[in-house]
């Protein structure tokens, strides 16, 4: 089986239980706490990764960067940035491959690509998610294997798509979150106006409630 379709914002408890291998929340470990679990995929590109950064740390915000390892090859010194904080990287395949189109051999050699590039900057991560949110059974099996964990969400921002506008984004995530949710936004340029609205509103929303923003 292979997960084929665009999911909702809010991931549906049936998905949750038919890939009951992969993590999409936090909701156990978060029960006596409001926290958040951040994490920005498709990074790191300039103006956008730091601008990021910035905005975390106003908030005394700690997330999850899923990086795309041609990114980091292009962007090194935003990539040490990210090192250098207290966040957490994830590996997110170097060029941002669909699984279910993609050989599980081919997958594996890319993502393994990536964490070869993450590993001259620091000791990889064992977080992965699947561009997409598209991945076979085959690939999940042999990444588990290597020792990573299949990072999916609980609540999604779709701050790239471009029907939007950044509010809806927003309130996409102020509406489904809840403590111990594992959110999605993207540091990328296609979700870069969408998302420099939303966040902000995000992050003061949620602050505002008594919740704290941790890393994977």
């Amino acid at each position: 089986m292979k997960l084929k379709f665009d999911l909702p914002v809010k991931t549906p408890k049936l998905l949750k239980r038919l890939y009951s291998g992969y993590v999409w929340d936090k909701y156990a470990t978060s029960a006596t706490e409001k926290t958040l679990y951040l994490t920005f995929d498709d990074g790191p590109i300039p103006d956008v990764t730091p601008w990021v950064l910035e905005l975390l740390k106003a908030y005394n915000a700690e997330a999850t960067f899923f990086c795309i390892g041609n990114n980091i090859s292009k962007n090194p010194e935003i990539f040490q940035q990210l090192v250098s904080s207290s966040h957490s990287i994830g590996n997110h395949t170097y060029n941002h491959l669909k699984g279910w189109k993609t050989t599980t051999e081919t997958y594996l050699a890319n993502a393994f690509k990536t964490e070869e590039i993450i590993s001259r900057f620091t000791t990889p991560q064992n977080l992965f998610r699947p561009p997409y949110g598209k991945i076979k059974r085959s690939q999940a099996k042999a990444l588990k294997k290597r020792g990573y964990h299949i990072i999916m969400y609980d609540a999604i921002a779709y701050d790239w798509d471009q029907k939007l506008d950044g509010k809806t984004c927003a309130d996409y995530i102020i509406n489904n979150a809840q403590p111990g949710s594992i959110v999605v936004f993207h540091d990328s340029l296609k979700a870069e106006k969408n998302m420099k609205i939303a966040l902000p509103m995000v992050l003061q929303h949620f602050t505002e409630a008594g919740y704290t923003f941790k890393p994977l």
